[in-house]
């Protein structure tokens, strides 16, 4: 069996830290007993290429220039989609399309947790990550925002479904991608499962410090997404809720009694009673003042 692995790589030679963490994910896939292919989609990010050549990754790399994108956008997720979907059909005999941010350890069991799922099609993937911060690894349930690993089991047909409905789709910069995603899997009638119970994903925190990517540009990124997020939403009869009720409606839809673990089920317990009381005290509170 083979995977084709959806990743692209931040700027090499800017941040040592970033490099550090880029490093480590790759040699987690690498270490994978499976046939893995990275489908590779850069926007003259500088020193990438050279790297992935370093690295000895098998890969399909495309660089798209930054005139080609709208005015003062970086990069986009939409577009690196395009290009893994056209190279999983052309390629003819991948099984797993994957998904990830490169700023993760990859669990090396990932593919023998895969294969104990029965259904022929499906959607998996790994909530709540692990932070690490400062080199020190956080409690593993506390629910972070971010799902940064999925998993598309799917056949040539689905991936050309999956080309179908997301032809009129943009997006650009960050935000959108995990609520997109799973927001596909329904569009496609695949089952969801969280392999939380029985894999872990580390999660490093980024040098944001390298890049003008502070959370008031997420923040403009993700209601400018938002927008496009909308139209899809529509264009598919699928609930605005993915576009508006954030990892509240989220979380909701990938929650499967067969998932949950004791770790797990505190992720949950935490993130509606307590985040929840405390988002509402919070606008209370604005609100009377």
């Amino acid at each position: 069996m083979k995977a084709l692995w959806l990743v692209s790589f931040r700027p090499i030679g800017k941040s040592k830290v970033n490099d550090f963490f880029q490093s480590i994910f790759v040699d987690s896939i690498k270490s994978l007993d499976f046939d893995i292919t990275f489908s590779l989609t850069q926007f003259e990010e500088p020193n990438v290429k050279e790297f992935i050549q370093k690295k000895e990754i098998k890969n399909f790399y495309n660089d798209i220039p930054k005139k080609n994108l709208p005015s003062g956008k970086k990069y986009s997720n939409k577009l690196m989609l395009d290009n893994a979907l056209d190279q999983f059909i052309s390629g003819g005999d991948f099984q797993y399309l994957i998904y990830s941010t490169a700023d993760i350890v990859v669990p090396n069991n990932l593919f023998k947790t895969l294969n104990k799922i029965e259904s022929e099609r499906f959607c998996a993937l790994i909530y709540p990550n692990t932070h690490i911060t400062n080199g020190k690894i956080k409690n593993n349930f506390w629910p972070h925002y971010g799902i940064d690993l999925i998993i598309f089991k799917i056949s040539s047909d689905d991936a050309r479904n999956f080309q179908r409905i997301i032809k009129n789709y943009n997006q650009y910069d960050w935000g959108i991608n995990e609520n997109f995603y799973v927001s596909v899997a329904e569009a496609l009638n695949l089952k969801i499962s969280n392999l939380y119970k029985h894999s872990n994903v580390l999660k490093f925190d980024n040098d944001f410090s390298a890049f003008v990517e502070d959370r008031s540009w997420q923040i403009n990124s993700w209601k400018e997404n938002q927008k496009y997020f909308l139209e899809f939403l529509r264009e598919n009869n699928l609930n605005k809720l993915y576009a508006f009720g954030s990892y509240y409606y989220l979380l909701f839809k990938i929650f499967r009694f067969k998932d949950l673990n004791l770790s797990l089920f505190l992720s949950y317990l935490i993130f509606y009673p307590y985040n929840l009381i405390k988002k509402i005290f919070y606008k209370l509170t604005n609100l009377f003042k």
